[in-house]
């Protein structure tokens, strides 16, 4: 589908119609209409990410990683022989922000694609705007399970896609992962908000087949996005010394609340804690800080988060390392290069810009079939041979459904004496 050959028709039909308006009318509809054709002005990729707020901790690296790929594809000759323009704005972990930014990214910027949000209550918030501009909303991390459900729907006619799986998946990652350590009894304490709701009854689901209890299951523990104190929600938490309380939080909330168990003497005994993707967190140990000893608070902590082990990521990370002076990349960088990635090559396959073209290609230049291929570079190349690819990304292979949603494999990690985050294990998830 060109979307911007069919506007231009509609735009002659009717400045036949409107001759008689004189010239300024003819001049004000050839405005309008070239404002409506965007393969003009090359590729327009919009980042709406977290630069500060809860998830700041991500996000600045988030951002570090879209631009480096729209850097690299810009030395290959662009897309469609023009440079890509990255527009950026910082959703701020807010949805009022975040839908803000979208609106301008859409309907001021002109954007075919925009990369986030990285949190799954932004990204709710600005995915209907997305889909009315009809621009493609491709995220990282928003791992909310609300978006398949939706998607099933037909509310998102497309527009909609992630790099990251949905929280479905982890919530029975964490299940085998507690079935695995022995836990039978388990307390919830999450963030209030579509990430931690989905995450909670994901984990519930998956859990109680497995012959484990989840004790506030009738009332789980809930605590405000904007809270910044949280005694009487741990104390209720670890109310019935469960073997273990899952905590659903982002960083910076997310160590008040340890630092809160910690001072409340709940941590270090028979509870264990486990922890999800929204903390992992290289400095995590050092937000929490230390206890009386000297140790780490977080030391033999436990969490899930979604692996990243594609075709390219060694790749990816030697350029991220070398364009951001030996830097390690972070979680969800990974999805964010590939999320990128993903605009750009649907962008040439489908010889134009607009969101509409974009959205129609995608599952073409990711799933089979088609060459396997890793390189961006080599990607748009073969694309511009004429050739089918099947793009194999730095996260994984990058198969999406028909709701948007790739699948994948969880990294099971533990935070060392040392404070350094290691991943221990791998469970695979494939879904029901």
């Amino acid at each position: 589908m060109n979307q911007p050959k069919r506007t231009q028709l509609q735009c002659t039909k009717v400045a036949k119609l409107l001759f008689c308006g004189g010239a300024i009318a003819l001049l004000s509809l050839a405005a309008a209409c070239q404002n409506n054709t965007s393969s003009d002005s090359g590729l327009k990729i919009g980042t709406l990410l977290p630069i500060t707020g809860d998830l700041a901790q991500f996000g600045a690296s988030m951002q570090d990683s879209a631009s480096l790929l729209v850097k690299t594809v810009n030395q290959c000759g662009g897309v469609l022989g023009q440079q890509v323009q990255l527009i950026s704005e910082n959703d701020q972990t807010n949805p009022a922000a975040g839908a803000a930014a979208m609106t301008k990214l859409a309907e001021v910027n002109r954007v075919g694609g925009v990369v986030g949000a990285a949190g799954t209550s932004i990204s709710s918030a600005a995915v209907d705007i997305a889909v009315r501009n009809q621009v493609v909303q491709i995220s990282p991390s928003s791992t909310g399970p609300i978006f398949t459900e939706r998607a099933k729907k037909g509310d998102f006619r497309g527009f909609w896609f992630r790099t990251a799986p949905p929280d479905n998946f982890q919530g029975q990652a964490l299940a085998k992962l507690a079935q695995a350590r022995g836990f039978k009894t388990v307390s919830v304490l999450a963030l209030n908000n579509d990430y931690g709701r989905g995450l909670v009854n994901s984990f519930t689901s998956a859990f109680t087949p497995l012959g484990g209890k989840v004790l506030n299951q009738a009332k789980p523990t809930y605590y405000p996005p904007d809270a910044s104190s949280f005694e009487s929600e741990v104390a209720a938490a670890f109310q019935g010394n469960p073997d273990a309380v899952l905590l659903v939080a982002y960083p910076e909330t997310g160590s008040l609340i340890l630092k809160a168990a910690y001072q409340q003497g709940l941590l270090g005994k028979k509870t264990q804690v486990m922890l999800t993707d929204g903390m992992k967190d290289l400095k995590i140990a050092e937000l929490v800080g230390k206890n009386a000893q000297g140790g780490y608070i977080t030391t033999g902590m436990i969490g899930t988060a979604a692996s990243a082990g594609g075709a390219a990521l060694k790749q990816f990370n030697d350029r991220y390392k070398t364009a951001y002076n030996n830097r390690q990349p972070v979680v969800y960088d990974p999805n964010t290069w590939d999320a990128a990635a993903v605009l750009v090559l649907a962008a040439e396959a489908a010889k134009s810009t607009s969101g509409s073209a974009i959205k129609d290609k995608i599952r073409e230049v990711a799933n089979p079939p088609g060459q396997n291929v890793s390189d961006v570079c080599q990607a748009l190349s073969l694309i511009r041979q004429g050739k089918k690819i099947n793009y194999q990304g730095a996260s994984g292979n990058l198969d999406f459904d028909s709701q948007g949603d790739v699948t994948g494999n969880y990294d099971v990690w533990t935070i060392d004496k040392n404070g350094q985050l290691k991943v221990v294990s791998t469970i695979s998830v494939r879904g029901s």
